[in-house]
């Protein structure tokens, strides 16, 4: 007997969001494929098929997901008459907003201010819909536009205490990913975080989720460029070509992209990007330079272009080029399923807390007891592998 898998979505109008919902359907109606899924052709006990989960979500968007995800232009027409016809007859819930957290993104589909109030409803609506859909399971996942980075030195973000006391007193700190993620966890339902925002990283909520035992994984996705440097760069150090210079350029014109045009929130963005790249070297690269710009006719197919300096054998200097040119969502969408089924296996198997057997898919993958993380790309997938495949804690 199939077991169905609820995905609840912060986010659910988004690019990303909609063309995971209509790569899901279009399987169901037997109109699309499987490639793109890294996990397809992996044969897990536990781990749910495909077509055996169920969406829902949150956005601050009240159109149908059919509008929104033609807005997108990553599905059109040709996708929602061949298979993913469903998204015309789904909307999100009301979502929670902040225009002082993601000042370039807003809505009218809102939940009534109040951090309590916000959380009891959102808690409310993953057993809504665990119910009105016959689920038997949940997960939630971040979808969401970027948020700027917090105060660290924020009271409410310091200790259990505190942020219980933030949410009370509807602390403007405490952020809507943070409440997404207190909510999920509080309800006992794991939650992935593919934004680069604060959230189930944030002190206390890593502390709640290792105390509930629920899994959590984040953060933000790694997509294009970032796989390519967590693959390239160990390759360089292997062969010891010492990387004198990388200079990271994209353009992107979706929603992500204008988020990121509000310089609090590039700042998120840039913070998980540039981690990656002196963990794996094991030296500081001086001039290690990331610049995201939002180029509106782009839309969702975005450019990135990489320059990397190197010195080898004698001294002698070498350059290599990228040029990825991609559609965002599509690299994004398999990503966010596989999270959702692997957080959902992690529950069955009782694994709770940080799961850094996830490393694979984030930036800047959260580690369980603040120890440096994994980066390159093969050791994460040594990691993925083995879990998946022995079922290890």
């Amino acid at each position: 007997m199939t077991e169905k898998v609820g995905v609840a979505v912060v986010g659910l109008g988004g690019a990303v969001a909609t063309t995971a919902v209509a790569g899901i359907e279009m399987l169901k109606a037997g109109s699309n494929g499987l490639e793109g899924l890294p996990l397809a052709n992996r044969n897990v006990a536990g781990l749910a098929a495909y077509r055996d989960l169920e969406f829902g979500g949150w956005d601050l968007s009240d159109s149908d997901l059919g509008t929104c995800a033609t807005r997108h232009g990553v599905i059109g027409e040709k996708e929602l008459s061949n298979g993913a016809s469903a998204l015309r007859d789904m909307k999100a819930w009301p979502a929670v907003g902040s225009k002082a957290h993601c000042a370039n993104i807003d809505g009218n589909n809102r939940m009534a201010d109040g951090h309590r109030g916000a959380i009891a409803q959102i808690k409310a609506d993953l057993e809504n819909f665990k119910t009105e859909r016959g689920l038997d399971r949940v997960v939630v996942v971040n979808l969401a536009s970027t948020e700027k980075m917090p105060d660290p030195e924020t009271a409410s973000l310091a200790s259990r205490e505190g942020f219980e006391q933030g949410l009370d007193n509807n602390d403007p700190a405490i952020s809507p990913a943070m409440l997404y993620a207190y909510a999920a966890i509080d309800a006992g339902t794991p939650y992935a975080n593919f934004t680069p925002s604060v959230a189930a990283d944030a002190a206390p909520l890593a502390e709640l989720a290792a105390e509930r035992g629920v899994p959590v994984a984040g953060k933000d996705g790694k997509t294009g460029q970032t796989f390519l440097k967590t693959v390239i760069a160990p390759a360089l150090k292997e062969r010891s070509l010492h990387v004198d210079g990388w200079f990271s350029t994209n353009i992107l014109g979706n929603s992500d992209g204008l988020a990121l045009d509000d310089p609090k929130s590039l700042a998120s963005k840039l913070g998980t990007k540039g981690s990656v790249l002196d963990d794996i070297l094991g030296y500081k690269v001086e001039d290690h330079i990331i610049m995201i710009h939002y180029y509106r006719p782009r839309g969702d197919d975005k450019e990135a272009w990489d320059n990397i300096d190197l010195t080898g054998f004698l001294g002698q200097k070498m350059q290599l080029k990228l040029n990825f040119l991609c559609k965002d969502s599509i690299l994004a969408a398999p990503l966010a399923i596989e999270i959702a089924r692997c957080l959902d296996l992690a529950a069955q198997r009782g694994h709770g807390g940080v799961r850094e057997e996830l490393s694979l898919f984030f930036k800047l993958p959260q580690t369980a007891n603040g120890t440096a993380p994994v980066h390159g790309f093969a050791q994460q997938q040594a990691m993925l592998d083995h879990w998946l495949d022995d079922g290890a804690a």
